[in-house]
């Protein structure tokens, strides 16, 4: 067994990395506070091809698998939060379900300006009233002559603002249960009748758009359709399963973040005559830091790993995904009580990966819908 990452896979993070620290770093808190999203970043992220990891060259990807992905959400994740989590959004839930699910000619038409950076792409799953019960849901899906008339409002939609094109899931069959649901590729500009009426503020995470989304009577094609009628509950399950693994990626991210962050502080503040990381108190509470983050790192990897070998990670992604997102919470909020006072701050970096933190807690099922899953997997 293996734990060190592949040199192509050392390359792509060492590539990531020193692009966020020269690029995103210097503006992370600048663009939280502005509540501003910034297109220049992902042009950027674009230009160094990092827009389709895991997505098919043949696509306009860059072929590489979850574990490449995972390694470079989590580095975005390091420095900001926000983008880390609108990149992981954009890969996970609005470009693999095309490529898992769509034609070849949605997959030339949607995927590959998706994969090239072209623009971003949003999924629209969640609604005002299904809180953890994603399944239940109002939006309708409707035929009429060749076109899908959609109707129904989404909650919580990451980078609805921003995105060239959105993965809608809604009933076409109101009585056959799970069987009913389907999914639908949405073109926010062309198509009328879809209107963003709402765009969170937040605890944190403010630079990545949150948003409400309305559809009325929204015409689009019936080659729209993605995959077969009723198969959208199953695809839905397929992409969590990679889109659990993102956001344990990006939860591991804020953890190292965090604890880099109070790791700094701690050897160069100096009380009594000495740095407080001498302290023992300051330095277990930096060796459990660690040891949660590099916890989390494994628990990720493993899960990708697995993924990419074709097994099923139902339990693992949901471990990952768990455990990684208490990790950051826990990191985050020790990362703060290690700086005291200025901990709580604006000037330090702790107190916006503890806001961004809790948000990978609920994001993509909550912990406690990740227990259900995890309970479910092993039998009880």
């Amino acid at each position: 067994m293996d734990f060190d990452l592949p040199d192509e896979h050392r390359m792509i993070r060492d590539t990531v990395r020193e692009f966020c620290e020269e690029e995103i770093e210097p503006i992370a808190w600048d663009i939280e506070e502005e509540h501003r999203f910034p297109a220049e970043i992902f042009d950027e992220l674009a230009d160094l091809d990092m827009m389709g990891v895991p997505v098919s060259e043949e696509y306009g990807g860059l072929g590489g698998d979850q574990l490449m992905y995972a390694t470079v959400t989590e580095e975005l994740g390091r420095v900001s939060g926000s983008i880390g989590l609108s990149y992981a959004a954009h890969v996970s839930l609005a470009s693999k379900p095309i490529e898992l699910f769509g034609t070849e000619a949605q997959k030339e038409e949607w995927l590959r300006p998706l994969a090239e950076g072209e623009y971003l792409g949003s999924w629209a799953l969640t609604e005002p009233e299904s809180g953890s019960d994603a399944s239940d849901m109002d939006t309708m899906a409707e035929r009429d002559g060749d076109e899908w008339v959609l109707n129904g409002t989404k909650q919580f939609i990451t980078n609805a603002t921003v995105a060239g094109s959105v993965l809608v899931k809604a009933v076409t069959d109101p009585e056959a249960g799970y069987d009913g649901i389907s999914t639908f590729i949405v073109d926010p500009e062309a198509d009328d009748g879809f209107e963003v009426t709402t765009e969170w503020d937040k605890m944190g995470l403010n630079a990545s758009p949150t948003c409400e989304i309305k559809l009325t009577d929204c015409r689009i094609p019936e080659d729209r359709l993605l995959g077969e009628e009723g198969d959208g509950w199953e695809q839905t399950k397929k992409t969590l399963d990679g889109g659990r693994i993102s956001i344990a990626a990006l939860s591991t991210g804020l953890a190292q973040g965090a604890y880099e962050s109070a790791k700094s502080y701690a050897t160069e503040r100096e009380q009594f005559g000495q740095p407080i990381s001498r302290f023992d108190a300051i330095r277990n509470k930096l060796v459990d830091m660690h040891r949660k983050t590099e916890r989390a790192r494994l628990l990720t990897h493993r899960a990708a790993s697995k993924y990419d070998n074709g097994e099923s990670v139902t339990r693992e992604s949901a471990l990952a995904k768990l455990d990684a997102s208490e990790a950051a919470r826990e990191v985050a909020e020790d990362a703060v009580q290690t700086l005291g006072g200025y901990g709580y701050t604006t000037d330090f970096a702790p107190q916006r990966f503890f806001r961004d933190a809790k948000l990978m807690e609920i994001g993509e099922g909550t912990s406690e819908i990740q227990h259900l899953v995890i309970g479910r997997e092993i039998g009880l």
